[in-house]
């Protein structure tokens, strides 16, 4: 039977641009054996809340110009406190237990690293939110 940590570490996608050096920082070596595999394995979660958090929030962001929806990606992410919440707990609910005790020594600066991240994923994947109606139409 395998571990927990077993099961969490096999599922994760390797990326091959996350580069591990002896010389980075502990929060880089972090963000780059932890971080970023476990957002890009939740990704399609993530893309499924930001898109019923539009939906919560009246559809707004679809009427929005493409820089206005960037900058509503990005005030998303750092001002509204119960998504911001939604996502950390999203992240590390797919820590291991050796990773939470790393996550919680610096748990600040890491949120920081984390939510620019997933902020960067929305931003990349903005032709995704595209007006349901929209789509009916085509």
């Amino acid at each position: 039977m395998t571990s927990r940590t077993d099961d969490l570490l096999a599922l994760r996608p390797i990326i091959a641009s996350a580069k591990i050096y002896d010389t980075m920082g502990s929060d880089e070596l972090f963000q780059n054996k932890t971080l970023r595999p476990v957002i890009k394995l939740q990704h399609d979660l993530l893309i499924a809340m930001f898109k019923n958090y539009i939906n919560k929030h009246k559809n707004v962001f679809y009427d929005l110009s493409l820089p206005k929806q960037l900058a509503y990606i990005d005030n998303v992410i750092h001002k509204d406190t119960k998504f911001r919440n939604s996502l950390k707990g999203m992240v590390i609910g797919q820590f291991t237990a050796e990773e939470y005790d790393i996550y919680i020594q610096n748990s600040s600066a890491l949120n920081k690293r984390m939510m620019n991240i997933v902020k960067e994923r929305l931003i990349d994947s903005v032709q995704i939110f595209v007006h349901p109606e929209v789509l009916v139409a085509v």
